[in-house]
């Protein structure tokens, strides 16, 4: 993907432009550049990477409702957990804590996976999630 990074900065010269493994966002107060953009990727990714954009996951939205981005919602002031995001983490530690009640799990993969949780956490305004995730997962009567 880096032949991707070298393309959007200098053959299209974008500026704001930020990449995770297979997922990137763009930012501009210029909607039709943003437009014009979408067409060159596309070009690219399809010829040069054998690639393509994923049809319902290319959007061109306002600064103020903000962008869905590696499972976080980023807004112009502050940074949420998805609703997605949260359950899955609330689903996948239930699911760790009940095989560590079972002895299938140990109490150090236990501990990490809330801290790996807690971690993720981290990056955005969600301090009260993190307490109610270490209230939920945490307590002595597991230890």
């Amino acid at each position: 993907m880096n032949e991707l990074d070298q393309f959007m900065k200098h053959e299209l010269r974008v500026k704001k432009y930020a990449r995770y493994t297979d997922d990137f966002v763009i930012v501009s107060d210029n909607r039709a550049c943003l437009e014009s953009l979408v067409p060159q990727i596309s070009e690219f990714l399809h010829t040069q990477l054998a690639l393509s954009l994923h049809p319902n996951k290319v959007s061109i939205r306002k600064y103020r409702q903000g962008v869905d981005f590696l499972g976080y919602g980023i807004l112009p002031n502050h940074i949420k957990v998805r609703t997605k995001t949260r359950r899955r983490i609330f689903r996948k530690l239930r699911s760790k804590a009940a095989e560590f009640k079972e002895g299938k799990v140990s109490e150090e993969s236990f501990r990490a996976s809330i801290c790996s949780y807690l971690g993720v956490l981290s990056h955005a305004d969600a301090h009260e999630l993190g307490e109610e995730l270490q209230n939920l997962f945490w307590p002595q009567q597991f230890f």
